[in-house]
């Protein structure tokens, strides 16, 4: 589910969860635990396996589960996305493909992000299958894009082919996939001498001024994932894919 190694001084975190490393609350978890033990890293680079940094929430999951499967779930992404956006090491996300829906934003919270060139695409696509985020993913989302693209983005529930997200400014670097982790962890050293008390510092003034408290505003979103119309466009969603 998680892979990790030490490289010197910093830590590599590799999702390698099933074919597109989907978001459940297992990985949550194991993500948010494997975090928690790396505090005493330099820095810490995010990637992951396959052609997939992240496609997003497992869907299946959430019409698989009741509704606490799905409020668990949501509470344990905000709980996350929170302390990864003040992570008091400096975090570099090396996208090894697509970074769609919650795998994009999970990228958004980290500080620097590179990609592969190639057909993987980014984005925030939420809305095509008619969930709404919740506060956090959105914040998180907000502070790591141009905010003349926020809007639109969101809305529009678009997929950006990295060479375009490059250019909006969404991604910072674009290398061959041969170069994408001696890349990140060259980066990632370079950044391991910041000091931990001073980087929390100015993440947190920078990134959470405009979240509420820990779960504020989830359990409207909780309602909404957990609706009959909700999760029957989710169906339609996942339908429409299998048949592409």
């Amino acid at each position: 589910m998680i892979e990790r190694e030490r490289q010197d001084r910093v830590e590599v975190i590799r999702l390698a969860h099933g074919k597109v490393n989907a978001l459940d609350l297992e990985l949550l978890g194991a993500l948010e635990e494997s975090l928690a033990s790396c505090r005493d890293a330099g820095a810490v680079v995010l990637t992951g396996q396959g052609r997939a940094f992240s496609a997003g929430v497992d869907l299946e999951r959430i019409l698989d589960g009741d509704r606490s499967y799905v409020e668990s779930f949501l509470v344990a992404l905000d709980r996350l996305l929170r302390r990864l956006l003040v992570f008091p090491r400096p975090v570099v996300a090396a996208l090894n493909g697509h970074a769609l829906a919650g795998g994009w934003i999970l990228a958004c919270a980290a500080d620097y992000r590179l990609a592969v060139t190639g057909p993987a695409t980014v984005g925030v696509t939420e809305l095509a299958v008619g969930i709404p985020f919740p506060r956090s993913a959105l914040e998180t989302f907000r502070q790591a894009t141009p905010s003349h693209l926020t809007g639109r983005l969101t809305t529009l529930a678009a997929r950006v082919p990295v060479a375009e997200a490059l250019e909006r400014g969404m991604l910072d670097e674009l290398v061959s996939p041969d170069e994408l982790m001696p890349r990140a962890l060259a980066l990632a050293a370079s950044l391991a001498p910041l000091p931990a008390e001073a980087l929390t510092t100015t993440k947190t003034q920078l990134r959470t001024v405009h979240l509420g408290p820990e779960g504020d505003g989830l359990a409207d979103i909780v309602r909404q994932w957990d609706s009959p119309e909700s999760r029957r466009r989710i169906r339609d969603y996942m339908d429409s894919l299998a048949r592409r």
